[in-house]
């Protein structure tokens, strides 16, 4: 096993977030809200701190005012430390680097921080996966397989008519082939955008494409260099979910109403860390009624909440009913009003006696802050 002073944890905080523009209209991709308490880059950081790894670099790119408050010193994550711990690493922080147009011109930007880490070996991740992975196994497999790149998938269902991905052909662990967002539908080995490096063969190959004006780490290295390179690949062989549209999202958040998931994702040896919030316990009235629901600290319940995921301070008022929906942060749902397949951003109020629907294959959205 090697020691979490000799790896280094990079994680894209924006990356892909045109996927879910509703959504990231005003906060990065890893602070959009997920499963009543949790951010998206609770998920790839805690997975980070659970594998060993006690330095973290945290790259934004814009709107990340949010993510500063979330994240704080890390202290949640045991990254309040005085040497490694959790650094956040905005855009223009190297001389010389602008607005990163992807991966390998977001690390170029970072370069100074890489360079000074005492890491032998990085791991990159996005924050567009919600999955519990161990890092240390597919680090292991790095070294002993002697790759120059080891990259992480999932096998699963891929629809180019609903979902975006980084496909791979894999043969005798090798990967072969590297087709992006194709017009495919089937079972594929998608990649879960999780990739291991030696630093000094990052610093290399970051250092080489930015000379050639490339930026794209997917296009420019793994596919346009899958001869040259010794690309492997490491199967994560448990419960995942992708985060590549408002659909996925919504699919996503649902998906923890059943137990099985619930149990894989959220495992005591390897907790999902995220920030506290001193909430109260939920208050649920005498007349409510709650069927197949994830209800968060500090929400009021009054009315009937079914098959639905509440965040904190959400308020259900007497008569409401709310059905397959997605409630964020202090949303109100006044009295007598019936809302079904929404998802509403952090601080909607919705009036008595309105209705709201969607349907399950294409939910409704509310900004956030919107009053009906």
């Amino acid at each position: 096993m090697i020691s979490s002073n000799s790896v280094l944890g990079l994680i894209f905080a924006n990356m892909h977030e045109n996927n879910v523009s509703d959504l990231t209209k005003e906060r990065t991709l890893g602070s959009v809200l997920f499963g009543g308490r949790y951010r998206l880059i609770d998920f790839p950081l805690s997975n980070m701190v659970n594998s060993g790894i006690s330095e973290v670099g945290v790259i934004t790119k814009s709107n990340y005012q949010s993510l500063l408050d979330h994240l704080g010193s890390g202290r949640e994550w045991d990254l309040a430390r005085k040497n490694g711990g959790l650094h956040l690493l905005p855009p223009f922080s190297h001389v010389g680097s602008g607005i990163y147009r992807g991966r390998l011109e977001a690390i170029y930007g970072v370069m100074d921080f890489v360079e000074h880490s005492n890491a032998d070996y990085v791991v990159m991740s996005d924050c567009d996966v919600i999955a519990n992975i161990d890092y240390s196994k597919a680090i292991k497999q790095h070294i002993e397989t002697g790759a120059d790149i080891t990259a992480i998938y999932a096998k699963g269902i891929y629809d180019s008519a609903q979902h975006k991905a980084t496909i791979f052909g894999i043969d005798d662990g090798r990967i072969t082939d590297v087709t992006i967002n194709p017009l495919i539908c089937g079972e594929c080995c998608i990649s879960l955008n999780s990739f291991i490096l030696s630093k000094k063969f990052l610093e290399k190959i970051v250092r080489e494409a930015v000379s050639r004006s490339l930026y794209s780490f997917e296009r420019d290295i793994l596919q346009a260099k899958k001869e040259e390179y010794k690309i492997f690949a490491y199967e994560h062989n448990e419960y995942y979910e992708r985060i590549d549209s408002m659909q996925s999202y919504y699919n996503a958040n649902r998906a923890l109403l059943n137990s099985e998931n619930r149990q894989s994702l959220f495992k005591k040896s390897r907790p999902i860390y995220t920030k506290i919030r001193d909430n109260g316990p939920a208050k649920f009235g005498l007349e409510s009624s709650i069927k197949n629901s994830l209800i968060a600290d500090g929400c009021v319940i009054d009315g009937t909440v079914e098959n639905s995921v509440l965040f904190r301070g959400v308020k259900v008022a007497k008569g409401a009913v709310v059905k397959n929906c997605i409630l964020m942060q202090d949303t109100v749902i006044g009295k007598e009003s019936r809302i079904s397949n929404v998802i509403t951003d952090k601080l909607v109020s919705i009036d008595a006696q309105r209705t709201l629907t969607g349907s399950e294959s294409y939910p409704l959205y509310i900004g956030k802050k919107a009053n009906i």
